[in-house]
């Protein structure tokens, strides 16, 4: 009787672990990601600029996290992550943090099919649909383009990268243009001659470096007033 229970707790333990890996790889917008970091500042009445976006924002907070201190910034970015996935969990990791303004940056993964084809029309579908979410909540948001990229060293079968972020950039740019959102042109900062990130400011050709990001500040600086 013993053996057969032990038996039996041990499939349950493994039917349990089997779940719960289930589950993980299920939560596909990472939505756990920053549920314990979230209810802290639900808990904070401090006027805040919540960043929504990839491994570029992620890694800004990284590589200047005084900058975001001093500005109650409050960084949602996740490396590898795609429009859809932002959109998935935006409410959850944007809006219900009430901020004053939600600043979005993404698009780059998805040109790089790192969840599978994606068109530039998608891009910008879902990252107006954000933008539109934050209007619904009255609150203040302001698109940027994507950074340069000439090819991902990561899937080097995507072709013709540089006309697809102009064409996303052009895109956003028009629709901010046309709805008076702050629209913030990184690209135009960072672009060399062959329409890709210059060397100075990304070592990888996609992903800035300290000099990147100290270009990037200074651009957002010019764009929404109020930053230090």
């Amino acid at each position: 009787m013993t053996l057969e229970n032990d038996i039996r707790m041990e499939r349950l333990d493994k039917t349990k672990e089997a779940a719960a890996q289930t589950n993980e790889e299920l939560d596909w917008p990472n939505l756990k990601r920053f549920q314990k970091e979230n209810e802290e500042v639900m808990k904070s009445d401090n006027d805040k600029i919540v960043f929504m976006g990839d491994s570029i924002t992620e890694g800004w907070a990284v590589s200047n996290p005084a900058f975001f201190k001093k500005n109650n910034f409050i960084n949602r970015g996740i490396g590898g992550q795609t429009t859809p996935q932002m959109l998935i969990r935006f409410k959850q990791d944007a809006i219900h943090l009430n901020p004053k303004m939600v600043i979005i940056n993404g698009g780059t993964n998805d040109i790089a099919e790192n969840n599978g084809p994606s068109t530039p029309e998608m891009i910008i579908d879902n990252i107006t649909s954000m933008a539109e979410i934050c209007s619904k909540n009255k609150i203040t948001v302001a698109l940027s383009t994507i950074t340069p990229v000439y090819s991902y060293s990561w899937n080097k079968e995507v072709i013709d990268v540089p006309g697809k972020i102009s064409q996303v950039n052009s895109s956003l740019k028009k629709y901010s243009n046309q709805n008076n959102i702050p629209f913030i042109d990184y690209y135009s900062a960072m672009v060399d001659g062959q329409k890709g990130l210059l060397s100075a400011y990304g070592s990888d050709g996609v992903h800035p470096t300290k000099e990147g990001y100290k270009v990037m500040v200074d651009v957002l600086k010019n764009t929404i007033p109020g930053i230090e």
